[in-house]
Parts: structure tokens; C-alpha cells; sequence
């Protein structure tokens, strides 16, 4: 599976909902995704951005995108139903879910930690991940062999001084993945987890300052497994944490 090759065609007639798409790994992965047949839907905070990934994939001649512009912080459970109405409507189903948008915070002592920034940590990472995907079940559920992605952390596996809020919520989604993977096995909905590991991304440059990015993987480079997991050859593959940088 390291590596993995997709064929061309791979995601052929598949409708993925990439959250975070405007940026880094969510973006790359929007366009791969496109590349490889699926008609993707591009959610995320910053229009202009959405707009520009919008505008990449149809200039690449991949399927015509849809965006859809969401604060997840300010979202509700109304907003994602609405959300899960309207993809059915238009799209029939859903074949893929990646929930790649996320909150990094301010890495602080324990003793230091923000409430105010713990909720909006937890409301971006874990709530809104939850009732995203609780909303999009049944249309997931029309889809013949559907995959739910999460994004997950090394921080999220083992504990880490100063990661705090981002460390457990990371926990949590490891958790989230774990029971809705175990509750579906057996069923046409696949869960698992990618931890992207080390990345030249924003969020990446913003807990680590002084590293040099040029000497990290770029988003790119991790897209086999991003790949991997949205394809029909993953279909065995569930409740797994995988890595996309393995050591």
C-alpha cells in the first residue's frame, strides 16, 4: 500500500466533500481528487480562496466543483442538514468524505490554557466533524462503497507537552473514528484516519516557527494515501489510523 499507484479514472463518477479545501493538504487534495474523476465539493471558510481551487480544477478540465462557503466554528446541526439536503439534491449521493479543515490554537502550557480557545478547538475539530457526518449518513448511505476520512495527529496518539486542546482534540477523533468504524463495519461506509505527519503547511509553520519548511514533505507527497482511501481498492480498509509519512 506504501506508495500507492492509483489507476487513472480511480474516482471516476465519485462525489467528495473535502472541508478546509481552500489551503494546503485540503486544497491538494480537492485537486487530486478532480484529477482522478471525482466531481469534488469544496467547503471552507474564505470564498476567494474555494473560488481560486474552483477555477484550477476546471481550467485542468476535471468536473465542475461545487463550494460551499462554511465557518464550522458558527455552524449547527440545521446548517449540516441543510448541507446534506442540498448535496442530495443535487448530487444524488456521496462517495467520499474528508474532513480535513482544522484548528491549531496557541500551543501554551497546561496551567495556561484558554477556555474560549479550548471550545472553538474542540467546536472545529471534534463537534463540527461529528455533526457533519452525522448529518451526511444517509447520503453517504446511497453511495455503494462510501469512505469517511478523518484527519488525526501524532499529538493525537501520544501525548505531548504544550499541545494541549489540539492534542485531545486529536484524541477524540481517533476516538469519533474508532466507534463509527466499528458501529458501520460491515456496511457500504468505510472510516478511517490519516495522520498527514510533518508538512510544509501554514498550520505546520505556525507551531513550528523556526523550522526550515523546505526540508518537510509537501502535501503532494502525501497524496497517495489520500488517494488510497477515497478508491475503491481501500474498500477492506477500516478503523485504521494510517500514516502518510510511515516511518
Amino acid at each position: 500500500m506504501d506508495n500507492y499507484t492509483a489507476p487513472a479514472g480511480a474516482l471516476q463518477s465519485k462525489v467528495i466533500l473535502v472541508t478546509g479545501a481552500g489551503d494546503g493538504i485540503g486544497r491538494c487534495a480537492a485537486l487530486t481528487y478532480a484529477r482522478y474523476g471525482a466531481t469534488v465539493i469544496l467547503l471552507g471558510r474564505t470564498v476567494n480562496k474555494l473560488e481560486a481551487v474552483y477555477d484550477e480544477i476546471v481550467a485542468a478540465g476535471g468536473a465542475e466543483p461545487a463550494i460551499i462557503p462554511l465557518d464550522l466554528k458558527g455552524a449547527t446541526a440545521s446548517h449540516y442538514k441543510d448541507m446534506a439536503t442540498t448535496i442530495e439534491r443535487e448530487f444524488g449521493k456521496l462517495d467520499g468524505l474528508l474532513h480535513n479543515a482544522g484548528l491549531l490554537g496557541v500551543l501554551s502550557p497546561f496551567e495556561h490554557i484558554n477556555l474560549a480557545s479550548w471550545q472553538d478547538i474542540m467546536q472545529i475539530n471534534v463537534t463540527g466533524a461529528m455533526l457533519m457526518t452525522q448529518a451526511l449518513i444517509p447520503v453517504l448511505k446511497k453511495s455503494p462503497t462510501a469512505s469517511v476520512i478523518f484527519t488525526s495527529s501524532g499529538v493525537g496518539r501520544t501525548g505531548r507537552a504544550y499541545w494541549g486542546p489540539y492534542a485531545v482534540s486529536k484524541f477524540a477523533t481517533e476516538g469519533l473514528m474508532q466507534v463509527m468504524a466499528d458501529e458501520y463495519a460491515g456496511s457500504s461506509i468505510r472510516v478511517n484516519c490519516i495522520n498527514p505527519g510533518a508538512t510544509r503547511t501554514a498550520m505546520r509553520a505556525k507551531a513550528y516557527p523556526g523550522e526550515d519548511p523546505m526540508r518537510l514533505k509537501t502535501p503532494e507527497d502525501l497524496m497517495w494515501l489520500y488517494l488510497y482511501l477515497m478508491a475503491d481498492d481501500s474498500i477492506a480498509e477500516n478503523g485504521k489510523s494510517l500514516d502518510a509519512q510511515p516511518k
